[in-house]
């Protein structure tokens, strides 16, 4: 039986990206022109929405544990209809995720990737949406396999309400994914693919988390894919500066990648690190990083982050710390942060929050629009 651990297209030579706007009726009470952010609680098995600008929770949509099968819910964005496509994990069951998706109402529709499907995910965690030409649609998933099964990285072209399998990209064999000594065993073993999340970079090009090691819980890496051939392109951060068990990924206003980082150990804590985009002087290179908890004291991590609105920073926090269940928006050039959504422990209504989407948010880039009505 599969487990969760949570430690912590092909096409045109030229992509767009989609650019979605939240319909003004997608939430019953919201207001015409206001956003909403949807997050997934692992903790209870649902999708919950928040007024984007309050973080007040909204009653409608609501996306109750066992909607339409919902058991694990992962990567979330909103498609082209206005509809949440959910990346769900089927989490201690016996068979794959799959790809679902809800109406405005957060009413159940027809999976976009059964689990029934062959090629259905096996153990999915990220997920964005690329467009090229007029109506060539993918969905990326990380399929980030486990111990026995090795990680790919899949695609679906869409139809209007299925996806249909394109394939599955690997590094090759001479990619460096560092090595893992592994603890249990006097031996030292290649480290191994296993994608986390996925975005759509400054460049084009396709940038995937990748924990390498997960018999130990160490290091990590940042790799980049061609998205129009699945190509491996490089290494663009590789296990340095306390990189451990990378998972959400996303690129800031300020053209830099901000990657969360899980403890390695007692003498480690929890962070977001911060490298320079590829457009930068120093492509790569590590610049800072947000600590979000402190080496001896309880663990608040995140398993995905994401800019909103005021080019503020959201990370759900999950661990047990006072502000687990809550949701930091930060301030990235003072590095503080105002509980967005209020922790568990004071009422609020997240018990773990993982994966989070804005209705505004940019499902390739991941990227949430400017107020001038540009994009980040």
């Amino acid at each position: 039986m599969k487990q969760e651990k949570t430690i912590g297209t092909f096409l045109t030579t030229a992509l767009q990206v989609i650019v979605l706007t939240l319909a003004a009726g997608l939430c019953a009470n919201a207001r015409a022109g206001e956003d909403m952010l949807a997050i997934g609680d692992s903790n209870d098995n649902t999708v919950k929405f928040f007024d984007a600008e309050t973080g007040k929770l909204l009653r409608r949509p609501f996306v109750s544990s066992g909607s339409g099968g919902l058991d694990g819910p992962r990567g979330l964005i909103f498609n082209q209809q206005n509809e949440l496509v959910v990346v769900n994990q089927n989490v201690d069951q016996s068979f794959n995720g799959e790809i679902l998706r809800y109406g405005s109402d957060g009413h159940p529709l027809a999976p976009l990737v059964p689990r029934t499907d062959p090629n259905s995910p096996y153990l999915p965690r990220g997920i964005v949406a690329v467009q090229g030409g007029k109506a060539n649609r993918t969905l990326y998933v990380a399929d980030m396999g486990d111990t026995v099964t090795s990680g790919k990285l899949r695609a679906y072209r869409l139809h209007a309400t299925a996806g249909d399998f394109v394939g599955a990209f690997v590094p090759p064999a001479t990619a460096s994914l560092g090595t893992c000594d592994i603890p249990t065993a006097p031996y030292t073993t290649p480290g191994a693919f296993h994608p986390r999340a996925i975005v759509i970079g400054p460049d084009g090009l396709l940038y995937v988390s990748n924990f390498p090691c997960i018999a130990t819980g160490l290091g990590g890496q940042v790799l980049r894919f061609n998205p129009n051939t699945g190509q491996f392109i490089d290494v663009f951060v590789a296990s340095v500066n306390d990189l451990n068990r990378p998972e959400g990924l996303v690129f800031g206003p300020d053209g830099n990648l901000y990657i969360t980082s899980f403890e390695a150990g007692a003498s480690d804590n929890d962070k977001i690190l911060i490298f320079q985009g590829p457009k930068g002087s120093s492509p790569g290179a590590f610049l800072d990083q947000i600590n979000l908890d402190q080496i001896g004291q309880p663990r608040s991590y995140a398993q995905a982050i994401l800019f909103g609105p005021e080019g503020k920073l959201f990370v759900p926090i999950s661990g047990a710390g006072p502000d687990t269940g809550s949701v930091r928006r930060y301030d990235v050039s003072t590095k503080q942060f105002d509980l967005f959504v209020p922790p568990s422990a004071q009422k609020g209504p997240l018990g773990s929050p993982w994966y989070l989407t804005f209705g505004k948010t940019n499902p390739g880039t991941l990227a949430y629009p400017t107020n001038t009505g540009g994009e980040n």
